[in-house]
């Protein structure tokens, strides 16, 4: 099983889950994070981590959201591997409280 980033991260993009990953399986995009699922090992660190509770086991991923199973699989095969801790986007605490936020993002998905 993996992890998946879901939409409260978008547009946010913390990255203080990206410090605890044992695996770096984060993926950083210009608005949001996803998890690689193949490097993924499901040690769930990262979840009490996130600041907006993006993050959840991919089974217990609400059902408006289960688009983001397959999403973070498809952009974790072109975005850069995240290590490290950056800020998050400039506006985050504007986004953090807004809900569907996917149609925003400044990439095509």
């Amino acid at each position: 099983m993996t992890h998946v980033v879901t939409d409260s991260c978008v547009r946010c993009r913390y990255t203080d889950c990206v410090d605890v990953c044992p695996v770096d399986c984060f993926r950083a995009g210009p608005d949001f994070l996803v998890i690689d699922p193949d490097e993924c090992i499901d040690c769930a660190v990262c979840i009490p981590e996130c600041p907006v509770n993006a993050i959840y086991a991919e089974e217990d991923v609400p059902e408006g959201m289960r688009h983001f199973i397959d999403l973070n699989a498809r952009l974790a095969q072109n975005w850069p591997s995240i290590a490290k801790k950056e800020q998050p986007l400039p506006d985050a605490e504007r986004w953090s409280k807004q809900t569907d936020k996917l149609a925003s993002v400044s990439v095509p998905l």
